[in-house]
């Protein structure tokens, strides 16, 4: 995301405000819950931290956190989650007339976009917004964002075949190991199983290739989480906005990606 170069100041310059009254106008807290926030040394503007009550900041260039943790402090930027279903291509068009996220999109006064992509047979956790800068630095290949899926795989997975994704397995385009790797117990049904897989990479139909090279074909595929996010109760086709601590731990997230990004 793009570097701000903006210090605080406690001049009334224009287009500053108020350090408390920008943290409550955008929900952090109140006023006083603000002020003492402040002088308790845990909010930061730009990476320093500010104890002055008469700090000034300009919100639509500086960085705010708080416990460690962003703050979004742009009222037009919008974060929704999808539970994307199969069957759908995750673009805003398709030249082949398949579903896309548009059907999704549609009733938002915003002009959304996917965070990064699912298969199309693939369901779940998908980040739809306009922040143009989040979303292509969280979707850049050199910052691989956490995920977690379940996917339903025909025959049995052994605990032998689960260190193996665990300790790495070989495919075409290279080598690839899963951060964790477990067994869901039921649902799966007769001669499959349910396997509970995290990682990081974002290679094209990474663990569907994965299980296959182990000996266990995905039947179904469901994204859980992405990076702090977690689908939760969120039923297909369904899409929510993203709570503001939400907001705050994906723009944290985008920020330290941002960071590793620039040291490469």
């Amino acid at each position: 995301m793009e570097r701000k170069d903006s210090t605080v100041t406690s001049t009334d310059d224009a287009g500053r405000e108020r350090l408390q009254k920008v943290m409550a106008a955008a929900g952090v807290a109140s006023r006083r819950a603000s002020e003492e926030l402040i002088v308790a040394g845990r909010v930061r503007v730009n990476g320093q931290v500010v104890r002055e009550l008469g700090s000034r900041i300009d919100p639509e260039r500086d960085q705010l956190e708080v416990d460690g943790v962003a703050v979004q402090l742009d009222a037009s930027k919008r974060y929704v989650m999808l539970n994307k279903p199969t069957k759908v291509i995750s673009s805003l068009a398709d030249d082949r007339g398949r579903r896309d996220l548009t059907e999704f999109t549609k009733d938002y006064p915003e002009r959304l976009f996917n965070v990064g992509r699912l298969d199309y047979d693939t369901s779940g956790l998908l980040v739809l917004t306009n922040d143009g800068q989040l979303a292509q630095v969280l979707a850049h290949p050199s910052f691989g964002v956490e995920k977690t899926y379940i996917a339903k795989v025909e025959g049995t997975v052994t605990p032998q075949t689960l260190q193996r994704l665990k300790s790495g397995v070989e495919l075409e385009d290279g080598p690839i190991r899963a951060d964790r790797a477990k067994l869901v117990a039921g649902g799966a049904g007769p001669d499959a199983s349910l396997v509970e897989l995290t990682l990081h990479s974002g290679r094209n139909r990474i663990v569907r290739r994965m299980l296959a090279e182990v000996g266990h074909p995905v039947t179904e595929l469901v994204r859980r989480s992405f990076g702090p996010l977690h689908l939760g109760s969120l039923r297909p086709g369904q899409t929510r906005d993203l709570t503001k601590v939400e907001v705050g731990r994906l723009l944290t997230l985008a920020r330290s990606a941002d960071q590793v990004k620039d040291q490469l």
